[in-house]
């Protein structure tokens, strides 16, 4: 499989634009919504969000709870030119290792789902392979923590991941206390050109944008909606 991949895009690169880039998500359901767009052909997805003028897509590879698949991630990544974002919950650097093998330009990293030696660890993993990925917080705590491994991107759930609860502020008080050298991807929470423009203002490089585009009829014209919002530079 690995050796028929050619260099992945960069995902860091595509998010440094002059409009808050947009991280378009095939996802088909979630443990908080249920099914989302169970019929969902994840290369008509990924060719609406391209046309729409996403900057990367994020692939849902965990088929109990989301749906997902390496299948769907492999088909995308065969379909357009966009960064992948592989997003699962990845704890063993084996993972990593097929992340890139597929094909994909970063992997997930939740800090919260793993200690501050593993997060190390799977840094450390990641780099060796030339993997970028995203570290996701969700507070001030395991915001320090991804700063001190290393994290050149951080993304920052508004989601409760244990009560699924959003709280929107969340990004907007995490946002200011990122260097300007860190790219910042809020999470969850947004559907609407407003919450981009939001978001946009506190500082986000880009937006992950999961159930209102996969659940839209028309996903290129969801993702274009959203993808024009100017970005605002970090004082820090």
């Amino acid at each position: 499989m690995a050796e028929n991949v050619g260099p992945a895009p960069s995902f860091s690169r595509a998010l440094r634009g002059l409009t808050v880039g947009v991280v378009a998500e095939v996802k088909r359901r979630s443990p908080s919504k249920g099914w989302i767009n169970p019929g969902m052909s994840a290369v008509e997805q990924a060719r609406a969000y391209d046309r729409g003028g996403a900057a990367a897509i994020s692939v849902l590879t965990e088929p109990d709870h989301f749906g997902g698949s390496i299948d769907d991630l492999i088909s995308v990544r065969d379909a357009v030119r966009l960064p992948i974002l592989k997003k699962d919950f990845h704890v063993e650097p084996i993972q990593l290792l097929e992340a890139k093998a597929i094909g994909a330009s970063a992997a997930l990293l939740i800090a919260r789902a793993l200690s501050p030696t593993s997060l190390t660890e799977m840094m450390d993993a990641a780099r060796q392979l030339r993997l970028e990925v995203l570290v996701e917080v969700r507070d001030e705590d395991e915001l320090s923590r991804a700063l001190d491994s290393g994290a050149v991107v951080i993304g920052i759930n508004n989601r409760n991941l244990e009560t699924l609860v959003i709280d929107a502020t969340t990004s907007e008080r995490l946002l200011g206390l990122l260097p300007q050298s860190v790219v910042a991807i809020a999470e969850s929470g947004v559907s609407s050109r407003a919450d981009v423009e939001r978001l946009a203002g506190a500082g986000a490089d880009a937006v992950l944008v999961g159930s209102a585009v996969s659940a839209s009829s028309d996903p290129e014209s969801a993702v274009r909606e959203l993808s024009t919002v100017t970005r605002t530079a970090r004082e820090r």
